[in-house]
């Protein structure tokens, strides 16, 4: 039996053609509800010239990308640094078999898990102190670190035990430590099967920098709002924004992918066996 047709048997000419039928009238629904949304934008006056000439206006270009764009993606980058740093910390404190180690982590993760991104935004806000010029920068970085920081350690720890258990007994079979096994084994595999929910919370991340314009926050949603308080184009303000947004994911996508086949993608899995034993240990 071929590895594609393990999970479920290959339709047959008339459910293949019944797919074929199912897409297109999909495909139809989609162009449809699409040209009905921008008929009635434009019937109501959207797609005017006056509302998009400040998209073409080099000093609010350089405003929407320097004072939007730019904040938006050092909040996101630094948010996801911290927080892989915060998962990884925590995932593995979360597998520690000393339980005065895995409880307190366990209680951070679903603490942090559990209360919305938000509100960790304005209690950290209020921390830092409202009145402070970057406080609310940092209050957006430090609730997006600790939120998706503490998905990444349920993602990391869902990795590494998702690695056969062989793996770990094969190693501890040839004398290596348990910080030896993570490090070597457990976690080179991990990264594989955890890397597609990792790009997803790296996204994730970006798109709730949205949310920073509720704290003051630098950014596109804070710049976008004065635009259009100014100029009235709410609709095509968002368009923009939102066309800025997808670009930054797809290429934050990109990047990713790249990386899991440079890094990842071609390297073939880690065996045991070809980790040096110690000195006088027998295999």
């Amino acid at each position: 039996m071929s590895g594609s047709n393990v999970l479920f048997d290959a339709p047959g000419p008339r459910t293949a053609r019944r797919h074929r039928l199912y897409s297109v009238l999909a495909t139809i629904a989609t162009v449809g509800v699409i040209a009905y949304a921008v008929w009635k934008l434009a019937d109501a006056g959207q797609f005017a010239g006056e509302k998009w000439e400040v998209f073409s206006t080099p000093r609010y270009l350089e405003v929407l990308l320097v004072d939007g764009l730019l904040n938006t993606v050092k909040m996101a980058a630094a948010a996801i640094v911290g927080a892989v740093v915060f998962g990884v910390v925590f995932g593995i404190g979360k597998l520690s078999e000393h339980a005065w180690i895995r409880w307190p982590c366990w209680l951070v993760v679903e603490f942090f898990r559990a209360v919305p991104v938000l509100l960790m935004m304005i209690f950290t806000w209020f921390a830092l102190g409202i009145q402070n010029n970057d406080s609310s920068f940092r209050a957006v970085v430090i609730a997006l670190m600790v939120y998706n920081g503490a998905v990444i350690a349920e993602i990391l720890r869902a990795g590494v035990l998702a690695v056969p258990r062989g793996q770990a007994e094969a190693a501890y079979a040839i004398g290596l430590r348990k910080t030896a096994v993570m490090n070597l084994v457990l976690l080179p595999q991990a990264v594989k099967i955890m890397l597609p929910a990792l790009i997803s919370q790296c996204i994730v991340a970006l798109k709730d920098t949205a949310l920073g314009q509720y704290v003051l926050a630098p950014g596109l949603t804070a710049v976008s709002k004065q635009i259009y308080l100014e100029f009235d184009n709410r609709i095509p303000t968002m368009i923009v924004i939102a066309g800025l947004y997808i670009a930054v994911n797809l290429l934050l996508t990109a990047l990713a992918t790249w990386l899991q086949r440079r890094y990842v993608g071609e390297r073939k899995q880690l065996e045991v066996s070809a980790v040096a034993a110690p000195a006088g240990t027998t295999v």
